[in-house]
C-alpha cells in the first residue's frame, strides 16, 4: 500500500482547496483528509490554544501517523504551531502550511503585512513570521490587518463574498507595506483578486503543500 499524505483542517472548505492543489501538482499522491472543526471553534472561544484543544490536536497528529502516513500537513493557521510542535512524538515529518508563506514573506520585504479573518490566528502567524525573522537575522515590521467583516460574510453569503472583502481591506491597506501574507489557507481565493497590487500577496496552500510534497 502507498505511503499517503495526510491534510489536518479544521474547515470543510479546505479540502476542496487542496485538492484541486494536487491535481495539479501530485495528482498521483494518495491523500487523506483529517476534518476536526471542533479545535478551531473552541480555540476561538477560549482566545488560545489551551493545554486541553493542545492534546486533543496532538492525538489527531498519533492517529493520523498510524495510517500508513508519510508527511502530515497542518493547514489551520490557529493550531498550525501546536500540530508542528506534536511532530515530536511522531517518526514522520509534521507541517503546518503557513511556515513556507512566512519564509517568503521575510525574504520578500521588511513591512509586511499580516490579513487575517479569525482574530485567533494573528498571534500565531505573527510569531511564526518574527520566528522566520530570527532564522534569517532580519528585522521586520509586521502591521495586522483584521478584515472584521469577512468570516460573516463567508458564513453568509459564501466564497466570492468573503474574497471580495479581503480584496477590499488589501486594497486599503496595500500602500503601508512591502508583502502581504494571507494568514489562513482558507483566503487564498482572494490573492486572485489583488493582481494588479503594488505589491506581492502571498497565501499558503500551494507554498504549503509544495513542502510537504517535498517532505
Amino acid at each position: 500500500m502507498p505511503q499517503t499524505l495526510t491534510l489536518f483542517h479544521t474547515a470543510p472548505s479546505n479540502i476542496a482547496t487542496f485538492d484541486r492543489l494536487l491535481a495539479e501538482l501530485a495528482p498521483a499522491v494518495p491523500v487523506n483528509h483529517i476534518v476536526d472543526e471542533s479545535v478551531l471553534r473552541d480555540a476561538r472561544a477560549a482566545g488560545a490554544v489551551t493545554p486541553e484543544i493542545a492534546g486533543r490536536i496532538v492525538n489527531t497528529i498519533l492517529d493520523a501517523a498510524k495510517q500508513n502516513t508519510r508527511v502530515i500537513l497542518c493547514t489551520c493557521s490557529t493550531i498550525g504551531a501546536c500540530a508542528e510542535d506534536a511532530g515530536r512524538f511522531v517518526s514522520i515529518p509534521v507541517l503546518r502550511v503557513d511556515r513556507p508563506m512566512a519564509e517568503r514573506a521575510v525574504a520578500t520585504g521588511s513591512r509586511i503585512i499580516v490579513a487575517a479573518t479569525l482574530a485567533s490566528t494573528l498571534e500565531p502567524t505573527r510569531e511564526l513570521i518574527l520566528d522566520e525573522a530570527r532564522k534569517a537575522g532580519k528585522e521586520v515590521q509586521i502591521i495586522e490587518l483584521f478584515c472584521d467583516r469577512a468570516w460573516e460574510k463567508l458564513e453568509q453569503e459564501g466564497e466570492p463574498a468573503y474574497f471580495a472583502e479581503i480584496a477590499r481591506r488589501l486594497r486599503e491597506a496595500a500602500s503601508s507595506g512591502d508583502v502581504i501574507a494571507l494568514a489562513q489557507a482558507s483566503m487564498a481565493g482572494a490573492a486572485a483578486l489583488c493582481a494588479d497590487l503594488p505589491i506581492p500577496v502571498l497565501s499558503s496552500p500551494r507554498l504549503g503543500l509544495e513542502a510537504a510534497l517535498k517532505a
